[in-house]
């Protein structure tokens, strides 16, 4: 039996965010000590995700959205797998790192919508079910070591996770999180947000978007990041010195990293090459997927500059995250004004 509490997204908030995120059919719950929200589906597999079997070589990337997180997956399994870069060139991310909890963000019904429009494709319709499948259904299939990304908090997995695998936590400025996770949500459309970001920074400001509350989700990490199995990074330390994060992941994870292999790494992950070599999904459009007219779902992965804010909205986030960083005493953000 799952031991945390769900409840439903008040009545009101609940038709307020389906008429935004029209990707969404049914609603949103909250769930657990921080009041997680997620789509409704997830209630049918909360207990199967809490009580997944786990591994000892199993690794886990654990993020916030748009955290920096596919950068990571790629840069982890690299160096995890002895710099196998013939097998990642050739194989997408998803396989090599499934997004663990993917099925419960994909309604039911736009699921069956998807099917209905790449019938015909046999590639996209597997890629559709596997997206439909599980991720601890999936990892039972998989060989080991294995390799997850969730964007669930640590509170809402496995209880004994980090006394089993090593997790990678990576945790990003919320001034740059916002904006990216705004222009991914109107992407794809299993999400399909329909406003303007002012609207959008006020849903991620009141803990109202899927995986938030925001701080609650970086402060459970952060009050684990002295675990010997817990490796915390700040996606800006991992872009600013690349090369550093990659030895560092190396030594977490007990690998022998040589500098000829770091250097290699680090122009795989340079943004134009990781655009152009690393198969997220897949290289063909799975039709209805995502919206066209949106940026894609690499972006610029820049620090800062972010045209989203005007004045107003500006001033608000960094008086946010000036209050939040002094109530919870987390190292500021590298490279953050606040």
């Amino acid at each position: 039996m799952f031991p945390l509490e769900i409840e439903p997204v008040d009545s009101a908030t609940n038709l307020e965010l389906l008429k935004d995120f029209k990707g969404e059919r049914t609603g949103f719950i909250k769930v657990g000590p921080l009041n997680t929200i997620l789509p409704a589906n997830y209630e049918r597999d909360a207990e199967h995700y809490y009580t997944m079997p786990l591994r000892k070589d199993d690794v886990w990337i654990v993020t916030y959205p748009r955290s920096g997180t596919t950068l990571c997956q790629e840069l982890t399994w690299l160096v995890n797998m002895d710099f196998d870069f013939e097998t990642a060139l050739k194989t997408s991310l998803q396989i090599r790192v499934p997004f663990l909890e993917i099925d419960a963000l994909i309604h039911d019904k736009y699921a069956d919508e998807l099917l209905e429009w790449n019938k015909g494709n046999a590639r996209h319709i597997a890629m559709i079910k596997e997206w439909k499948t599980p991720g601890y259904k999936i990892a039972e299939t998989m060989k080991s070591p294995r390799h997850f990304k969730t964007h669930l908090p640590f509170s809402l997995l496995p209880p004994k996770l980090l006394d089993t695998c090593k997790v990678i936590y990576v945790a990003r400025n919320p001034k740059d999180v916002a904006p990216s996770y705004f222009h991914h949500n109107r992407l794809v459309k299993l999400h399909d947000y329909q406003g303007e970001f002012p609207k959008y920074w006020n849903y991620f400001k009141n803990d109202l978007l899927v995986y938030s509350p925001y701080w609650g989700h970086i402060e459970e990490a952060w009050n684990l990041r002295d675990h010997p199995n817990l490796l915390f990074m700040f996606y800006e330390d991992v872009v600013t010195d690349m090369k550093g994060a990659i030895r560092k992941i190396g030594k977490h994870l007990g690998k022998n990293v040589k500098e000829e292999d770091v250097d290699k790494l680090y122009n795989h992950l340079q943004i134009d090459n990781f655009r152009k070599n690393v198969p997220v999904q897949t290289n063909e459009k799975v039709k209805g997927f995502v919206n066209d007219n949106a940026e894609g779902f690499i972006r610029s992965g820049k620090i800062g500059a972010n045209k989203e804010y005007d004045e107003t909205l500006s001033k608000d986030a960094d008086d946010w995250i000036k209050e939040n960083l002094k109530r919870n005493k987390i190292h500021p953000f590298p490279a953050c004004k606040s």
